[in-house]
């Protein structure tokens, strides 16, 4: 029976860190290379006056990362009821 929960939480963890890896994957594209590297591709496109490339460096990653935030939130309680760790 502990070897059985090892094996629950184990996997459970694995789980999680692949989950933060992959938003944190998101975030930094979102962030760096959208608001820096790409910048000047993306000013080509205009969404309500303003340039994407501006958009993204100013707004972008913070809508962005509060929006991950609720991603995260939502695929974590998934996670907990996959693995009967929900309250």
């Amino acid at each position: 029976m502990a070897n059985n929960n090892s094996q629950n939480h184990h996997e459970y963890w694995r789980a999680n860190l692949k989950l933060m890896a992959i938003l944190l994957v998101i975030w930094f594209v979102i962030s760096y290379l959208c608001g820096i590297v790409f910048v000047d591709a993306l000013n080509s496109i205009r969404i309500g006056g303003y340039k994407l490339g501006f958009w993204f460096a100013q707004q972008g990653s913070m809508y962005g990362f509060v929006v991950l935030i609720f991603i995260y939130a939502k695929l974590m309680k998934k996670l907990d009821q996959k693995h009967n760790l929900h309250d």
